[in-house]
């Protein structure tokens, strides 16, 4: 064992008087090949130790070529899989993640060996050191990295974000992402890099495609929402999703995520969005595939009032069936929210049809107390979802509708005409009485 060791030292010392001579001659290419040499023979014995040592010692000598770093450290990465235990392991990416450490020619063999790292601490149940490690990188400013690539690490971020419920952090990173960069056209030529631009290196074959990442992108939005209970947010990422030409091709997939929109449409507060969505959503064929929702989505359209206790029994069974459809369930909340909802429906479809209504009138016709319609109507005045006032002594309501700028400066133009016209008749009023009371004295 020992002249085994004997002669590797030996062996490696020689390589070294090479790699030494090459390198102040500048030869790259012999320079690489007694570095990669002198890696391979640590490799072939076990040595990792010794590995991890030349590793360090190379990179630190005198005037080393770029080259010849990048090279060792991409040979290296490929012993990583190779290991026999998890300590060696991290020991080994430990040494390459510093030796490639502030050097731009293996930023993306240093993201790389973080995301690894921070994989094996995920297994590990340390998702808050993973998360803090793959923060380190800003993949974006990579120039060299493959789009695909850059867009997979950032996800990742946003996922390991999402698993320590660092929901603030996780929404940051989430818009260094734009959505428009899921709809670039693929199938399009590359254009060869200029003079002095860093050439763009290909994906790895783990990389999922452009389309995939698209899918993984708006289910991490989907979790980032959920938090917040944002329906109508959430009801957007399953549209999206519900785009995808692979998934809008298989009944299978696309019919769970249009019930998911179903739903988060219906949750969702009433707003111009909100209406958009849901009247597109109307208009898609495929809704006739699922008629129980087109009838739901048929009631919020339809300005009557809908009774909730008829509603819910009919649709209680899909509502508790969500669960075993993509997503999971709609929330510990969605069940109050629903109700919720259909009341301000109600509210707004009194509004169309009263200009004024007593309170105990408009708790008939929603099923419920006078206080709870008093609460109900002044929560959706103060999201300006309606305009109202109340007479308390009375107990009357009086509906107003809402009015754009437009209407707003109209009616103010007319008001200040009407003054000037009040104002001019009464300048010749008080002209006319002026000459006839000097006539009266002259007489």
């Amino acid at each position: 064992m020992d002249d085994e060791s004997g002669s590797l030292e030996e062996r490696i010392d020689a390589l070294l008087n090479v790699e030494k001579q090459m390198r102040q001659l500048g030869e790259v290419a012999d320079t690489r090949k007694a570095v990669t040499e002198i890696l391979e023979l640590c490799f072939q014995a076990g040595k990792w130790k010794i590995l991890n040592e030349q590793i360090v010692l190379i990179s630190k000598r005198r005037g080393q070529l770029k080259q010849v770093v990048q090279a060792m450290v991409q040979q290296a990465m490929q012993y990583i899989d190779l290991t026999p235990d998890d300590d060696t392991k991290i020991e080994l990416i430990k040494t390459l993640s510093n030796v490639s450490a502030g050097k731009i020619y293996v930023e993306n063999e240093r993201a790389r060996l973080i995301k690894e790292l921070a994989k094996i601490k995920e297994k590990q149940g340390l998702i808050p050191e993973a998360a803090e490690l793959m923060q380190e990188i800003a993949v974006e400013t990579f120039g060299s990295m493959a789009k695909t690539e850059k867009i997979a690490f950032i996800l990742e971020q946003v996922r390991l974000c999402l698993d320590h419920q660092d929901y603030v952090r996780a929404q940051i990173l989430s818009r260094k992402i734009s959505p428009r960069v899921f709809e670039a056209d693929t199938s399009k030529e590359k254009k060869r890099p200029k003079e002095g631009e860093s050439i763009v290196e290909e994906a790895p074959s783990d990389i999922p495609s452009l389309l995939e990442l698209k899918h993984i992108y708006y289910q991490l939005m989907i979790r980032y929402y959920s938090h917040n209970n944002d329906y109508l947010e959430i009801c957007r990422c399953y549209k999206s999703i519900y785009e995808i030409p692979l998934v809008k091709g298989d009944p299978n997939q696309w019919i769970p995520v249009l019930r998911k929109i179903c739903w988060y449409l219906v949750l969702s507060p009433h707003d111009p969005m909100q209406s958009s969505l849901l009247n597109a959503t109307l208009e898609d064929k495929n809704l006739s595939e699922i008629p129980h929702f087109k009838v739901l989505l048929k009631q919020l359209v339809t300005m009557e009032v809908i009774q909730w206790t008829a509603l819910w029994a009919m649709f209680k069974d899909e509502f508790d069936n969500e669960k075993s459809f993509l997503g999971g369930s709609l929330g510990d909340k969605a069940a109050e929210d629903l109700k919720l909802r259909v009341i301000e429906h109600n509210i707004l479809v009194v509004s169309k049809y009263y200009s004024k209504i007593t309170l105990k009138r408009l708790a008939d016709l929603l099923s419920l107390t006078a206080l709870e319609v008093e609460k109900h109507l002044s929560d959706m005045v103060v999201s300006k979802a309606l305009i109202a006032k109340m007479d308390r002594p009375l107990g009357v309501i009086s509906f107003q509708t809402a009015k754009d700028s437009n209407e707003i400066l109209d009616s103010w133009s007319t008001n200040l005409e009407k003054l000037l016209d009040l104002v001019e008749k009464s300048c010749h009023q008080i002209h006319k009485e002026t000459m006839v009371h000097k006539l009266a004295l002259k007489a």
